[in-house]
């Protein structure tokens, strides 16, 4: 297990890119009923990043998650191996968490990995600090 973490090791530069494409994303939410945009940007294996917002629909369960939005994209694409997931709000306070279908749509694209414990997400708080976690932790949290 140490050597599949070394494998998935993050570059200080990745996880710097990974945090601003997550903001950047943030601006194309369409979110006129919550007023809750969220962002979130995927790194697959190969260094490319995925990018993805919320959109909200009326009709509430039409609408879908940022990170869900980077998921299709990537595996849209071709791309099922991730290494790390960056999701931001504008929240001043506290972190923003995947929702449970989050959760298991990351579990599921990515349970044909042998390191799906190692995918690392980051929950920044604005541009100052951001918050790291492995999603086989945040799915623990929902059993």
């Amino acid at each position: 297990m140490a050597q599949e973490r070394a494998a998935c090791a993050l570059e200080p530069e990745q996880v710097q890119q990974l945090l601003l494409s997550c903001q950047e994303a943030k601006k194309s939410a369409y979110c006129p009923y919550s007023h809750f945009p969220v962002g979130a940007a995927l790194l697959t294996l190969d260094g490319r990043i995925f990018s993805g917002c919320n959109i909200e629909n009326a009709c509430y369960p039409l609408g879908i998650c940022a990170e869900r939005t980077a998921i299709q994209k990537a595996v849209s694409e071709g791309y099922k191996d991730f290494k790390a997931i960056a999701i931001a709000s504008d929240l001043q306070d506290d972190f923003i968490s995947p929702c449970g279908a989050c959760r298991q749509v990351m579990r599921e694209v990515s349970k044909h990995l042998s390191n799906m414990a190692d995918i690392s997400i980051f929950l920044p708080l604005l541009a100052r600090t951001a918050n790291q976690t492995q999603l086989a932790e945040l799915i623990s949290q929902i059993r």
